[in-house]
């Protein structure tokens, strides 16, 4: 849904050197896991699953803590799953006959209509950003797989200049005040397993993100 820009293409328009763009695909581990269970959540939203994505999340490594449980739902449904019977589960639950299930798009979650002012503010920090749509896309931007994308490219330094402020700011104002919501939506689906446990991973890892994001902005102001 968005175009995800080549870290030596990158440097190269800016004018940086080879040493600077290194220094933006140094991410820790604990963000580099934050970018990979970001693109998980964006990938397995953006279109139906099928069998190279379903083989990648059952062989993923287990975790610990909040996500641990969630994810290891998801490898174990994913290892099983038919991704015949996944593309009608997913078109039941986002696009159907007129609209799916769920409609999954910023806009329709905080205002109740498509193409609204949440799209609009969104647009304008992807340009500040850089982040270009993918032409070939014809959805709106604000869909829960582009801001995932999204925020997995502000996190590994695709986006932006790899900011801690910039991306928590970018999560504050364009996924924490409505994917929550989403997210449980999802999970309370009774349209297949698949998709309601990864709405249940949705659930879980917000839920860290928005109660490390309030930790992040309390040392901020402690300086």
């Amino acid at each position: 849904m968005i175009n995800k820009p080549d870290f030596g293409a990158a440097a190269a328009e800016a004018g940086t050197s080879d040493a600077h763009a290194a220094e933006r695909m140094m991410v820790v581990p604990e963000d580099r896991e934050r970018a990979i269970l970001y693109g998980i959540l964006a990938s397995g939203l953006e279109r139906a699953a099928d069998r190279g994505w379903l083989a990648a999340i059952a062989a993923l490594p287990r975790l610990e803590g909040e996500i641990g449980g969630p994810l290891a739902e998801l490898s174990r449904i994913a290892a099983t799953a038919d991704p015949e019977v996944l593309r009608r589960e997913y078109h039941d639950l986002f696009i159907g006959v007129g609209r799916g299930e769920l409609v999954p798009y910023a806009s329709y979650y905080l205002t109740g209509f498509l193409n609204e002012k949440p799209l609009a503010l969104l647009r304008q920090d992807m340009r500040r950003l850089g982040i270009e749509r993918d032409p070939d896309i014809h959805e709106p931007e604000d869909h829960i797989a582009a801001i995932c994308a999204m925020m997995a490219g502000l996190i590994d330094g695709s986006f932006g200049d790899g900011d801690e402020e910039e991306a928590s700011a970018f999560f504050r104002a364009h996924l924490a005040v409505w994917a929550p919501y989403f997210f449980k939506d999802l999970a309370a689906s009774e349209t297949g397993e698949l998709y309601p446990a990864l709405g249940r991973l949705g659930q879980a890892f917000t839920a860290v993100e928005i109660e490390a994001d309030r930790l992040f902005a309390e040392r901020r102001k402690a300086g």
